[in-house]
């Protein structure tokens, strides 16, 4: 005997879709980007999150719920962890495909 799946969607594409709005995806999806690049320069410079506390003056507790997804950081703690990696944001103009789901 075959059961139907009643759950939202059939896998997460179509789930984020019937949950979230456009604008919503667009923006989890710039902070996961943008976590994982904080995560990748973190590692190539071979530093852990306490010195990266050390550095940057945020706190590794901190630092850790952000790299885990646990947290929406505010702009200034995240200026302050990308500065004391060498790095810095960029506005730049979206993409075309981004730009039509409007």
């Amino acid at each position: 005997m075959k059961r139907e799946n009643t759950a939202i969607g059939t896998n997460w594409d179509d789930f984020e879709k019937e949950v979230f709005t456009p604008d919503e995806i667009r923006a989890s999806n710039l902070r996961v980007a943008l976590i994982g690049e904080m995560i990748k320069a973190r590692e190539e410079k071979g530093i852990s999150q306490k010195k990266l506390e050390e550095l940057s003056g945020v706190k590794q507790p901190v630092i850790a719920r952000m790299e885990k997804g646990k947290t929406i950081p505010q702009i200034e703690t995240v200026l302050k962890v990308l500065g004391a990696l060498g790095k810095t944001l960029a506005i730049v103009p979206l993409e075309p495909a981004e730009t039509k789901a409007k």
